[in-house]
């Protein structure tokens, strides 16, 4: 024991990494349909390790943390913007119940154990992860009248409450957020979500990695011209507006170059490029099609433009391509519309909208040619924009700093709310300007799965051995009364958006749920049972609500404990 914790005091961001690697095994097994999850098994894994005595720098937690939700905030900042209004009615009434069934369960039990105010704030502390709680409340004591040895004590009762049951807090909000609110619904939150986002995308097929359809919108055929007295022009022009184009011409062997009004011999050879359907007509028309591909190699290249000519603003597909001059359309080909990181199917009713990105296919200097027209060329980067991000993250620890006071009672968004509403806006402001701020999915999902589980086992780590040594002085009393704290709450909330709300995706219920208890553990675990961003928007509105009402309640408890 002794090596072990000079191993650990040396080094003791090893404890961190080993919690995550055991906890995270741990995750992996499955007991029937319930299966704990990384996130869970990385808090048991380091409350186990912090037994033997670990001292890690606080710092960490938070840096984790905020890489955490900044990352969850930009990821789903423009489709929260777009969804605020009155459809948010249902997430702002979810923060509300949970604020205020999480205060008439801590007054009861207040009342009927005989706690006094300390304890009764402890337990709303931790069993509902509500850390701000220990400041309000502990504000609220000095202004009771009571001698200083009378807040001394009760302020340390405070901090009791709050270590004997932060650990259940996150842990069983795991638990029914994500496994009792699927058994409770009959439903999985993995294929719930993915019929969001299925709805989301109005149809469009999205393919996974190495996937592709196995007839592809776009080909190109190289045809043996045998109908005489046909042109380049009167080929390109011969189907729908945009449907086809001559990119190479071949006669005799040699390349010659493509004009329009140039006249097709017969015996020429053509690579036709398009649409398929227009391609497979007019090859049937123009000849027959030459298996040979010599000497017609070309190289096409598919670019995101970021739409930014205000003619192209605010107007319908259909009117865009019927009024494009022939020097901007000739040979480029628009696969996908894409708006606020989602595609928007690509129809002559559909209107392109400020911020919208058009995916274009084509030789690379009919895309360049094209884009002079359309807005800037986005590349694709694997490298992240830490010029962006890192000013992101920082405006956000700013604006946690920032204390708002209602009367006696102190509110500020703290540390979390301040990077996720940062994350918010910059996503936000990415989706309009698709020129900066790149942040691959690879780095944003590290950033997400390292962040809440690194930050999951620190509180493991600093709480576990603590927690423990308490309950064993004090007795499971004060546990299991956080126990209760932690799942009354919840489930009321859980019969509240089912029967009331009328939440028929367990997906954004999660969601919604996770957010409105400030269950960032929970709220992780939807997250990769999901595989998708669609519980955060519900979690990111009902989260911001969560730390203000939540942080609301240490004045309140003690005043009617």
């Amino acid at each position: 024991m002794a090596f072990i914790q000079s191993v650990f005091h040396q080094s003791p961001e090893l404890a961190l990494f080993l919690s995550l690697a055991i906890g995270y095994w741990i995750g992996k097994f499955k007991f029937g349909s319930f299966q704990l999850g990384g996130v869970a098994g990385s808090l048991l894994a380091a409350v186990a390790v912090s037994q033997v005595g670990v001292h890690i720098d606080s710092g960490i937690k938070a840096v984790l943390f905020a890489l955490f939700i900044y990352a969850v905030g930009f990821e789903s900042g423009p489709q929260f913007f777009r969804s605020l209004g009155r459809q948010s009615l249902r997430e702002i009434s979810m923060a509300v119940v949970v604020a205020l069934s999480g205060l008439l369960t801590v007054l009861v039990i207040a009342r009927v154990f005989g706690l006094d105010k300390g304890l009764a704030a402890g337990l709303a502390a931790g069993g509902m992860t509500q850390s701000a709680i220990i400041g309000t409340a502990g504000s609220a004591i000095e202004k009771l009248g009571l001698s200083p040895e009378a807040v001394q004590t009760m302020q340390a009762n405070v901090a009791i409450g709050y270590a004997v049951t932060y650990i259940f807090g996150s842990f069983g909000a795991i638990l029914i957020c994500v496994n009792l609110l699927e058994w409770f619904t009959r439903r999985k939150i993995r294929e719930d979500a993915v019929q969001a986002e299925q709805e989301q995308l109005k149809g469009v097929r999205l393919y996974g990695v190495d996937e592709s359809n196995a007839l592809p919108d776009i080909v190109g055929r190289v045809i043996r011209v045998t109908q005489a007295g046909l042109t380049v022009q009167g080929v390109e022009s011969s189907g729908p507006v945009g449907a086809v184009t001559v990119e190479r011409l071949q006669r005799d062997g040699a390349e010659i170059g493509v004009a329009g009004q140039l006249a097709l011999e017969v015996g020429d050879r053509i690579l036709l490029v398009g649409r398929r359907r227009a391609v497979v007509a007019q090859a049937g028309v123009i000849g027959e099609e030459d298996h040979s591909t010599e000497g017609m190699d070309l190289v096409m290249v598919k670019r995101d433009v970021s739409i930014a000519n205000p003619q192209y603003l605010n107007r319908p597909v259909g009117e865009i391509i019927t009024n494009l001059s022939e020097g901007v359309r000739h040979g480029v080909y628009a696969l996908a519309l894409l708006r606020a990181g989602s595609p928007v199917p690509i129809r002559p009713e559909t209107v392109v909208l400020p911020g919208d990105m058009v995916t274009l296919f084509g030789a690379s200097a009919d895309i360049q040619r094209a884009a002079q027209s359309v807005g800037p060329v986005v590349l694709p980067s694997d490298k992240t924009d830490f010029v962006f991000h890192g000013f992101g993250i920082t405006v956000g620890l700013l604006i946690g700093l920032l204390v708002v006071r209602a009367g006696p009672v102190p509110i500020t968004l703290g540390s979390g709310g301040g990077a996720l509403l940062s994350g918010l806006l910059f996503g936000w402001w990415r989706s309009r300007r698709h020129t900066a701020g790149n942040l691959p999915t690879a780095a944003s999902t590290l950033m997400r799965d390292l962040g809440l589980a690194g930050f999951v086992a620190m509180v493991g780590l600093q709480s576990g051995q603590q927690a423990v040594h308490t309950i064993m002085d004090q007795g499971i009393k004060l546990f299991l009364l956080g126990v209760l704290v932690t799942v009354i709450p919840l489930l009321i909330a859980m019969l509240f958006g089912r029967y009331v709300l009328r939440y028929d995706n367990v997906a954004v219920f999660a969601g919604a749920l996770s957010g409105a208890r400030s269950a960032n553990p929970a709220f992780g675990e939807v997250l990769d049972k999901a595989g998708n961003n669609v519980p955060t928007v519900p979690f990111a509105i009902t989260y911001a609500l969560a730390n203000v009402f939540l942080t609301l309640l240490g004045p309140l408890i003690i005043a009617f404990a």
